[in-house]
């Protein structure tokens, strides 16, 4: 198997340069087509959340509907599928920064309580608790 770098995944999505674009796509297709799967590590989420929102100017929703995108697609594998679609449905239902719940997922689903911060906005969410 094979990772993709997060710059692969945002010209697919963004299709901004269109002949990279086209050769991800055509690297997807041929990939999809050999019964081959990509992996996409969450250090790759994450600065893909990043990416969308602060070079790209994506609102909320449309990086959550491009990221469940991505997840449907059979050839694309990602590490710790549920804590992204987990991610998706989150996102969808707080108002919790997208890359602070992609954290606490993650540390969730490594069997930890909560994640302890100092951020009193982000302690909102059960997925965290702030250090009084």
């Amino acid at each position: 198997m094979r990772a993709l770098d997060t710059n692969v995944l945002v010209r697919f999505l963004t299709n901004d340069d269109r002949s990279a674009a086209a050769k991800v796509t055509a690297m997807l297709e041929k990939a999809h087509d050999n019964g081959e799967q990509f992996l996409v590590v969450l250090p790759v989420v994450l600065e893909l959340l990043w990416v969308l929102k602060a070079a790209y100017q994506l609102s909320r929703e449309d990086i959550l509907a491009a990221l469940e995108q991505l997840t449907l697609m059979p050839v694309l594998e990602f590490e710790s599928d549920n804590v992204v679609t987990s991610l998706v449905r989150l996102g969808r239902s707080t108002q919790t920064d997208l890359p602070d719940l992609l954290i606490g997922l993650c540390a969730r689903e490594r069997g930890c309580e909560a994640t302890w911060t100092l951020d009193k906005k982000v302690s909102r969410s059960d997925l965290f608790r702030v250090i009084a």
